[in-house]
């Protein structure tokens, strides 16, 4: 296989090795589901906290040998940068309990800047996926910071959110989330939706699904919103119980991992920039995209309903504007 190369034709980095910035409790939930499903030869992780970093190191270390791969964990420096296929940044203020995604942004654009800083000083020449919220903004101010080709710069956007709309109408189908396709799109954060348009449960289109259903249970598109509302809000009942969300968006970003190191050229619904898909450019935003090792191969436009479509423009102008405050629009 040649070697990948991004929008400039130049290499990306090859290799497995992955430098997880952040060694928080989402960055430790996904380095856990890294090295279980051993998408990695070599996890380096860095944090500010150099104790806490090394107690993660150690304890992960100590999973390896039941994980059936041989795999380097190690306390990580910028420096790991220069050979990294992969950089996975958690870092950031975390969101509080009652706070928006979209509140984030002035705090962790200054870390961001600090961050990406290093990163690029040290010859970087990866795939950078961002998972610290709000995550779209983020992504966009990741691009712009680094310099990076957009193919190469991705957000975990509504990934975890479409796992968590499939397992809600799983319980009410009553059937493996794995028979549903049915995307959340948009914003990661309050303006996001549903595409129920495009959507089917075991081959079979969802809108006829409900809309037989309707025939016995008039309420049944009523019961469906409340079900979104629930997907939407999940994170904010999880933090309020539990004080942050983890193994949810860690396992989203193994995940994201596995079809970009492993070219799977399959489509998942991350943040990635668009270029007039959705009649929007220049903005990072939730949307079916297909990965593979050279990062985002390309955008998938899903046909939406005129509803769906209102909603998905919303969302975007919510971002432009969040995006339009950082100052780094051209």
């Amino acid at each position: 296989m040649t070697a990948p190369t991004n929008q400039n034709q130049q290499p990306v980095t090859p290799g497995t090795k992955v430098v997880l910035i952040g060694a928080g409790a989402v960055g430790i939930a996904y380095a856990y589901a890294l090295l279980n499903q051993g998408l990695t030869d070599h996890l380096a992780i860095i944090d500010l906290n150099e104790e806490l970093t090394w107690g993660q190191v150690e304890d992960l270390s100590h999973s390896v040998p039941f994980s059936g791969n041989n795999i380097k964990v190690s306390v990580g420096t910028y420096e790991d940068c220069r050979d990294a296929a992969l950089i996975v940044n958690c870092a950031g203020v975390a969101q509080r309990d009652g706070e928006t995604r979209l509140d984030l942004v002035a705090r962790n654009v200054k870390i961001f800047d600090s961050i990406n800083s290093q990163i690029m000083a040290n010859g970087f020449n990866g795939i950078y996926l961002v998972a610290t919220n709000p995550v779209d903004v983020l992504t966009y101010v990741t691009w712009k910071q680094t310099g990076l080709p957009s193919n190469q710069v991705i957000g975990s956007g509504t990934v975890l959110d479409t796992a968590r709309w499939r397992h809600n109408l799983s319980k009410h189908f009553d059937i493996a989330p794995s028979a549903i396709h049915s995307y959340i799109i948009g914003e990661h954060g309050d303006s996001e939706l549903p595409v129920i348009s495009t959507g089917s449960v075991a081959g079979v289109p969802l809108e006829s699904i409900l809309d037989d259903e309707a025939k016995q249970d008039p309420e049944i598109y009523t019961k469906i919103d409340e079900m979104f509302v629930r997907t939407r809000d999940a994170a904010y009942d999880i933090i309020k119980a539990k004080g942050n969300t983890s193994f949810g968006i860690g396992s989203a970003l193994a995940r994201i991992t596995k079809a970009i190191l492993r070219n799977e050229d399959v489509a998942l619904p991350v943040s990635a920039l668009v270029n007039g898909e959705y009649t929007h450019s220049d903005i990072y935003i939730g949307t079916p995209t297909v990965l593979n090792r050279s990062g985002v191969r390309n955008v998938v436009e899903l046909r939406l309903s005129e509803d769906e479509f209102a909603k998905f423009d919303a969302s975007a102008k919510t971002l432009r504007e969040v995006v339009e405050s950082t100052g780094l629009t051209d």
